[in-house]
């Protein structure tokens, strides 16, 4: 099965009433970003990064690279407690985190907090008293998780890319907190 199969099956997959946060158009961005770090890693495998990017929302890997694609896939979620072992995960890893990261990043987490039902904000649940792993209310989210993410980079390129969409949601949170605040 060639690539442009897989991307056509994996496609068909999301043709169904899926998550705007996990949807088609962010296996795209996936697949953007992963394009932009396999420039920088030519050791990395691009079919295996390719075939994981194109399967890792949908959860099955149909290729002879199987145990490389299903590992990438196995690991890139945040939430695992396993690390990636190969450069094809951590590229994988790094391009799925980046697409919660930045303007994107912000817009996914307000649309998957609403598919939850998890409230906005609560000001009476400051994210410091939050024990939740992920943050209970949306706002909690970006600080338990979403800041968080450049510190899981895997990649020198990963890396860079993520401090400028982190300052984009520190600068959103700063003015997100103001008017909360009443001050605009």
């Amino acid at each position: 099965m060639e690539l442009d199969d897989i991307r056509s099956t994996a496609r068909s997959y999301f043709d169904e009433e899926m998550s705007p946060a996990h949807d088609w158009h962010h296996v795209q961005r996936v697949e953007g970003l992963a394009e932009t770090l396999l420039d920088r890693y030519e050791q990395a495998d691009g079919r295996v990064v390719r075939l994981a990017v194109l399967l890792h929302d949908v959860g099955r890997a149909r290729e002879d690279r199987g145990d490389a694609v299903c590992h990438a896939i196995r690991v890139h979620r945040y939430s695992t407690d396993r690390e990636p072992e190969t450069i094809e995960a951590e590229i994988l890893c790094d391009a799925d985190n980046l697409d919660a990261l930045g303007a994107v990043g912000v817009a996914r987490c307000f649309t998957y907090g609403g598919e939850l039902g998890t409230t906005i904000h609560d000001p009476h649940l400051p994210p410091e008293d939050d024990d939740t792993p992920a943050g209970e209310t949306q706002y909690n989210h970006f600080h338990k998780k979403i800041l968080r993410l450049p510190d899981r980079m895997y990649t020198d390129r990963g890396r860079e890319l993520a401090a400028d969409r982190r300052a984009f949601v520190e600068t959103f949170l700063d003015r997100f907190d103001r008017e909360v605040a009443g001050e605009r």
